[in-house]
């Protein structure tokens, strides 16, 4: 008789308050094909970490990756906006937004704020994934209450559209107590000796099982990826384009969660995550190298021009951290005086650098060449 390794969920229409607690059994992992993903997503990692570390202005990279992780991460859970209404939004963050852009906004403000609280903490704990649910919704709803009838329905338009393909853990005790067993998996490597990699990979399954919140626990659960991967030092900030996999492959990834919950597939779940890993490490390497080398060459190209810029270091430098740009920025930022952050803007509308873009009586100036790297 063969050895149970890992106790399923017997019927998806029941709350499964018996998930298996962490850590999983070594056989469910330790293979030789998982081994194989697991060094190329690692040495993929790595690269990035290198190379983004070699970066003096972080700002490049937080302020651009981090907006388009945030737009991607919302569009897996329905959430659309365009790039030009983000980025509108994103420059016009004192004033008051609406829509789809709000809400992506929030999400961005989720991976910061959380990413600053566990540089402050050291570790995670309930009240870091509960500020990140609130952060994310806007609210100051906590865990899932008792009465809640809480059930994951298959969506599309096929045949099994709209049927339960999963019922998460019931109780406020036993999401808790489940919680806190993720957590003490999350923090002490001590005790469970696991690759991060594995570690992320199976945390992240654990954490939408329990589905701790009445909302939001997807983009909870890419925020923690993110968070998982800083916190243990394989990157510096968060600027992994990890959602853009998940999106692209989005069948795979539910059916990825539901294999282990209905049949113990750990073994396609986490060679999932370990390719969504080394894509999006390339993806975002690649990306991080073009936005440089472009900024680079846009800087010596105004150098070279008749019409003088001064300090047009910090001006280039300005302009890529953000894709729309506003007179009140480089004034708010002590760059330049009114008149001559206009006159630099316009003349650089001139050169082809930037377009001047007029939306709602309001002057935006878009830099063409990082709207196009984001884009891709």
């Amino acid at each position: 008789m063969s050895k149970i390794l890992y106790k399923i969920n017997p019927d998806r229409n029941i709350p499964w308050n018996d998930l298996p607690s962490l850590p999983i059994r070594e056989e469910l992992y330790n293979t030789v094909e998982i081994f194989g993903r697991l060094g190329e997503a690692k040495a993929a990692l790595a690269r990035l970490l290198g190379r983004s570390s070699l970066i003096p202005n972080q700002g490049l990279l937080i302020n651009t990756i981090s907006l388009q992780e945030a737009k991607i991460s919302s569009a897996i859970e329905n959430i659309f906006t365009t790039d030009d209404d983000l980025y509108q939004a994103y420059s016009d963050q004192n004033t008051e937004i609406s829509g789809a852009s709000k809400e992506v906004l929030r999400y961005r403000e989720a991976l910061w704020s959380g990413y600053n609280y566990l540089q402050k903490t050291g570790q995670f704990d309930k009240d870091y994934f509960i500020r990140l649910f609130q952060e994310i919704k806007q609210t100051n709803d906590g865990i899932r209450p008792d009465f809640l009838n809480t059930t994951i329905k298959q969506g599309g338009s096929g045949p099994n559209a709209g049927q339960v393909s999963y019922t998460p853990p019931r109780g406020t005790n036993i999401i808790n107590n489940k919680l806190d067993n993720l957590i003490n998996f999350l923090n002490d490597d001590q005790q469970y000796k696991i690759d991060h990699l594995l570690k992320l990979a199976i945390a992240h399954f654990q954490f939408e099982a329990i589905h701790p919140f009445r909302d939001g626990n997807g983009r909870t659960g890419r925020v923690f990826n993110i968070h998982y991967l800083t916190q243990k030092r394989l990157l510096d900030v968060p600027v992994l384009f990890l959602s853009r996999y998940i999106l692209d492959h989005k069948d795979d990834y539910y059916s990825g969660l539901m294999g282990v919950s209905q049949r113990g597939n750990w073994k396609d779940w986490i060679s999932f995550m370990l390719r969504a890993i080394e894509s999006t490490s390339n993806i975002t390497f690649d990306k991080i190298n073009e936005i440089v080398s472009t900024k680079d060459s846009i800087l010596e190209f105004v150098k070279k021009d008749p019409r003088k810029f001064r300090n047009p270091e910090r001006l280039i430098e300005f302009l890529f951290t953000q894709p729309f740009t506003k007179v009140k920025h480089l004034v708010d930022s002590g760059t330049y005086a009114e008149n001559t952050a206009r006159d630099y803007l316009n003349k650089l509308c001139e050169m082809q650098v930037l377009e001047k873009k007029t939306i709602d009586g309001h002057h935006y100036y878009l830099n063409l060449e990082l709207y196009r790297i984001l884009s891709k």
